[in-house]
């Protein structure tokens, strides 16, 4: 299955789990045999609770966080980006069309399984420069 093919599969998917509520078994299989290790590892960041959507007040700004276990990646899904390794080793290289950052945070976005975060807009600033220099140590 090449990159295109696996961003409709996703797509399709989060599409009828939106309309019924729920990811299920079939689903589940499809995106397995899909993407593979990358799908159980992202369903695990869902079900931790490890994707967060950060939203700034009062300006509404949204920024969405995968929660590794040394470090938080930035994910900016509407331009299938993440500042993980593997976005930069197997993504850009054409080995695969997204991480499993980005695939957690489609799947918690389609079935609200995400913490929402509130943080002034004052905090911005801080809180991007702190994520762009985890990317930076990767």
């Amino acid at each position: 299955m090449n990159g295109r093919e696996e961003l409709k599969l996703l797509e399709d998917i989060c599409d009828e789990a939106k309309r019924e509520g729920k990811l299920d078994e079939e689903a589940v299989e499809k995106l397995r045999e899909a993407f593979g290790e990358r799908f159980d590892r992202a369903w695990r960041l869902v079900e931790e609770g490890r994707i967060k959507r950060y939203v700034f007040q009062p300006s509404e700004r949204t920024m969405w966080i995968a929660v590794g276990k040394e470090k938080e990646y930035l994910l900016l899904p509407e331009a299938a980006y993440c500042s993980c390794d593997d976005f930069y080793y197997r993504v850009v290289d054409g080995e695969a069309a997204l991480c499993y950052h980005l695939i957690a945070q489609r799947l918690a976005e389609t079935l609200e399984r995400f913490e929402e975060v509130y943080e002034g807009d004052e905090f911005y600033d801080d809180l991007m420069a702190e994520w762009r220099s985890q990317a930076l140590e990767g």
